[in-house]
């Protein structure tokens, strides 16, 4: 049996308190989940953004997508995420991921580890939650095979990416990430919800994504190429919960995440879903 459908709707920044009330409270009443934060440097600070988030409404939960866990010590972690979770109802979902970003690492005055240590203190950080913070739900998002074996033993839900660009025609890079993922997942599989971060999502009644977010990832991909990505949606609102049930029935994805700014046209693809 098919999951529902969840949607989570990310904020880069805040401008004040009552202008991140205020967005709270619309995407909430547009249908949306999840309101989550980035981890980046100058982005806003994850666990009080999230703590005024959860008390500027009544029901949408909140979230990071995703911590980069090297910046963390699991023990300082467990901690602010238990209080976060705390003040928020039991409403806190923590993502996580490795962190990728030197010049951050630089900003921050941390070493820039190996990517083996980074995936290593995301094993460990993951493993240190679960056994101290067992309630709060973990997302892991990434797509190589040592992030997504982590996910897929200890996660409750699987952040994909889309799975990257077809090497030749008629490969399916996304349905080979979530096989592998039901591979390491085992008999887990079943009880693991799968998330698909958007990255292009219209926003007028043309239709057509702006594909600026998507092509700093494939920056040699043509616009075809681009289009034809889970990641990228496109058409009118019926068109894309079309597009979304039959992402749903092919690979199993049934959570959402898009960005801010295509929060007004894609509540109308919520609306066509529920």
């Amino acid at each position: 049996m098919n999951r529902d459908f969840r949607f989570g709707i990310g904020l880069r920044s805040i401008k004040s308190a009552g202008r991140l009330r205020e967005k709270v409270r619309r995407f909430e009443g547009l249908g949306f989940d999840v309101v989550h934060f980035p981890d980046h440097i100058g982005a806003p600070a994850p666990f009080p953004a999230m703590v005024a988030a959860a008390e500027a409404a009544s029901t949408i939960r909140v979230g990071t997508f995703v911590l980069n866990a090297a910046f963390y010590s699991p023990a300082l972690l467990a901690r602010d995420a238990v209080d976060t979770d705390l003040l928020s109802d039991g409403r806190l979902e923590l993502g996580l991921g490795t962190g990728y970003v030197r010049a951050e690492f630089e900003a921050a005055e941390i070493p820039y580890p190996s990517a083996g240590e980074r995936v290593e203190h995301l094993r460990h950080t993951t493993t240190y939650l679960k056994r101290t913070a067992p309630s709060i739900p973990l997302l892991i998002a990434g797509n190589g095979d040592r992030v997504l074996t982590i996910a897929a033993r200890h996660a409750d839900i699987i952040g994909l990416t889309g799975g990257g660009l077809p090497d030749v025609p008629g490969h399916d890079p996304m349905a080979e990430r979530v096989d592998f993922v039901r591979s390491a997942a085992g008999d887990r599989f079943g009880d693991l919800e799968l998330n698909l971060a958007i990255t292009a999502v219209p926003t007028d009644a043309s239709g057509i994504p702006d594909l600026t977010l998507t092509r700093a990832y494939f920056p040699g991909a043509s616009d075809e190429q681009l289009l034809a990505m889970p990641t990228v949606l496109s058409g009118t609102p019926r068109d894309i919960a079309d597009t979304l049930r039959g992402c749903r029935d092919k690979y199993g994805v049934t959570y959402l995440t898009v960005q801010d700014y295509h929060g007004d046209y894609f509540a109308q693809v919520i609306s066509a879903l529920r």
